[in-house]
């Protein structure tokens, strides 16, 4: 049985268990353990029992080789003098990192090609994990490096998870705080031929704005899966928050659908949070037609706007809490810092600038909201012969198609 196999039969809680035998019998693997994120992203936590002689402990996640490989995302083989050699290789699931898997090897097993294969191996092993999840608290309970608050528990179970890949784009998300929720929403479906996406202002702390933002997703992943397009998943969520809280709890958000053969891109701007554009050297606000948020007023009509990517092209969406807002009473007080703090980004990948723009924004002398998600999306441009139109336009916000 491959070690492939044996993931996907083994019990939910017993996935490390089955891993390190068929690990030993294929390998002659001494022993293995899985580290995974915690929910702040600052360290790396083993899954227990740790099988290391010594016992492997959490590593903070900007130090050490398994720190280095969790950045990288990319394999790591160590020889000494001693009797083994140590392999570190990432668990990624469509570019959502999900921790660390180390291997000790005998030093004459570790060659190449061997780390090739355990890297199809740590690949399997996420795609195990994230089905695990469903029916085990272990993997989840190892992530926290402290007790999550109610609302911070919804709001992971109701988003998507930090990233999600496909050859024509990266996309990545982090935000704060972490243990606790501020309502964020963000939500993401793939197709063979589009990107949707919505990114929402954090509707405020605690367990209210945790409902509110939890009715929103619901609203709109009903509206998307029924066949709506943007308007009506928009008008849906709409006419949902407002037979709910009658005006009293509105979102701020924005939807976005990307045609991933051309790069042409339409929007609901909904009250938005910020949305900017890096192309080449220049970075800039995109400037759209700012609708009502959702929920304010009963039977609003919303409509689409267009905007064109070129290969490249990073959009970066900010959203803060409008409960908590900037000194000077606005989020626009923060464009300047987010300017700066994108100018200082532009060399990193996809996966590190949310994080850093984030803790860019904290360093800021401004007041900056408790409430904070970025998401980052990277346009690489469609797949080859598939191009011919990605190239038109300037990426700025066009006039709706005439009727």
């Amino acid at each position: 049985m491959t070690v492939e196999s044996a993931l996907r039969g083994a019990a939910p809680h017993l996935l490390l268990d089955s891993l390190r035998t068929s690990l030993a019998q294929q390998y002659a693997a001494s022993c293995a353990d899985l580290l995974l994120i915690d929910y702040g992203f600052t360290s790396l936590r083993p899954v227990r029992p740790a099988q290391t002689p010594a016992g492997v402990r959490h590593v903070p996640v900007d130090t050490g080789p398994v720190g280095r490989v969790f950045r990288t995302q990319q394999p790591y083989l160590f020889r000494d003098d001693g009797p083994t050699a140590t392999v570190c290789l990432p668990v990624t699931v469509r570019g959502d990192r999900l921790g660390v898997l180390v291997v000790l090897l005998p030093p004459d097993r570790a060659g190449a090609q061997t780390v090739e294969s355990l890297g199809r191996v740590a690949e399997t092993l996420g795609h195990a994990l994230r089905v695990a999840d469903r029916h085990t608290d272990l993997y989840r309970s190892t992530r926290r490096t402290r007790a999550l608050t109610i609302a911070g528990e919804m709001q992971w179970d109701t988003l998507p998870g930090r990233a999600c890949t496909g050859p024509a784009f990266d996309l990545h998300a982090y935000w704060e705080p972490a243990y606790t929720s501020g309502g964020h929403l963000l939500d993401w479906s793939v197709t063979e031929d589009e990107l949707l996406l919505v990114v929402a202002d954090a509707a405020g702390p605690g367990t209210p704005a945790a409902l509110v933002s939890t009715l929103a997703l619901n609203a709109i992943r009903n509206a998307r899966r029924a066949g709506l397009d943007l308007v009506g998943q928009a008008s849906l969520t709409d006419q949902a928050l407002y037979g709910q809280y009658r005006g009293k709890s509105p979102l701020a958000a924005l939807l976005l659908r990307l045609d991933l053969a051309t790069g042409g891109a339409e929007a609901v701007d909904a009250g938005s949070p910020t949305l900017w554009r890096t192309r080449g050297t220049t970075t800039e606000r995109i400037e759209l037609d700012r609708q009502l948020p959702l929920g304010m007023f009963e039977d609003t009509v919303y409509a689409t706007q267009r905007l064109r990517l070129l290969p490249g092209d990073r959009l970066v969406f900010t959203a803060c809490d409008p409960g908590d807002p900037p000194h000077g009473g606005e989020n626009g007080a923060l464009d300047g810092p987010v300017a700066r703090a994108l100018a200082q980004t532009g060399r990193l990948s996809c996966a590190d600038v949310p994080s850093a723009v984030v803790r860019a924004l904290r360093e800021t002398p401004r007041d900056v909201p408790d409430a904070v998600l970025v998401v980052c999306l990277d346009w690489h441009g469609p797949e080859a012969g598939r191009s011919g139109t990605a190239t038109d336009g300037d990426g700025s916000p066009l006039p709706p198609p005439s009727p």
